[in-house]
C-alpha cells in the first residue's frame, strides 16, 4: 500500500507532523500484515496523486487558513484525490480562540474539494527566533508564548486509526492504477 504525505509548512513544525504520521501509519500496517510505503512531500512539488492508495494532506495554519500551497494543490488535483481515502490535518493556530467552541481553522472548501474522510486540528509550534517580522508582531500581539504544542501521543494514535482503516479497506476501492 503507498500513502502520499502532503505538507505545507513554512519552519517545519508541520512537516515533523507529517513524518510522524508516515512512519506511524507504516508502522502500523506492517503489524497487521499490509506492506506499506509512505512518502512525505512538499504540497509545491506535489503534481499528481495517481499511483497512491491513500493521501494524508496538512497544513500550517497562519490567520484561519491553509497554506495557499496546500489549498490550491486541492482545488487543482481534486479529481484524483476523490478517487483515494483522503485525511486532512492542520497545525495550529497559535494563541487564545476568538469564540470558544467555533473550530479555528476554515477548511470546509479543502474537506468538500477533497471528499475527506476527517480533518484533525494539532497544536503547533512558536519558535520567534524562526519567524519573519510580521509574524513576530501577530505573536507578540496576541501574548503567545513559545512552545511546542503539539500532542504527539495523539498524533500517533490518529496515524494508527487512518492505518487500521485502510488495513481493513477493501483492495477494489484504493486509488490503484
Amino acid at each position: 500500500m503507498r500513502i502520499l504525505v502532503v505538507v505545507a509548512t513554512r519552519h517545519g513544525a508541520t512537516r515533523e507532523i507529517a513524518e510522524q504520521i508516515a512512519a506511524t501509519a507504516a508502522a502500523s500496517l506492517e503489524e497487521t500484515g499490509v506492506a506499506a510505503e509512505t512518502e512525505v512531500r512538499d504540497a509545491e512539488h506535489v503534481t499528481s496523486f495517481v499511483g497512491y492508495d491513500a493521501v494524508v494532506l496538512g497544513s500550517a495554519v497562519y490567520f484561519g487558513h491553509w497554506l495557499d500551497s496546500a489549498r490550491r494543490l486541492v482545488h487543482e488535483r481534486q479529481g484524483e484525490l476523490r478517487r483515494v481515502p483522503v485525511w486532512l490535518f492542520s497545525s495550529g493556530p497559535a494563541g487564545e480562540q476568538a469564540h470558544p467552541g467555533e473550530d479555528p481553522v476554515d477548511v470546509s472548501d479543502v474537506l468538500v474539494a477533497s471528499g475527506a474522510r476527517e480533518h484533525r486540528l494539532f497544536g503547533g509550534r512558536i519558535e520567534r527566533a524562526k519567524l519573519r517580522f510580521p509574524e513576530r508582531a501577530v505573536v507578540a500581539a496576541l501574548r503567545v508564548p513559545d512552545g511546542d504544542n503539539r500532542d504527539w501521543p495523539m498524533i500517533r494514535a490518529w496515524a494508527r486509526t487512518i492505518a487500521g482503516e485502510l488495513a481493513t479497506a477493501p483492495v477494489e476501492r484504493q486509488g490503484r492504477r
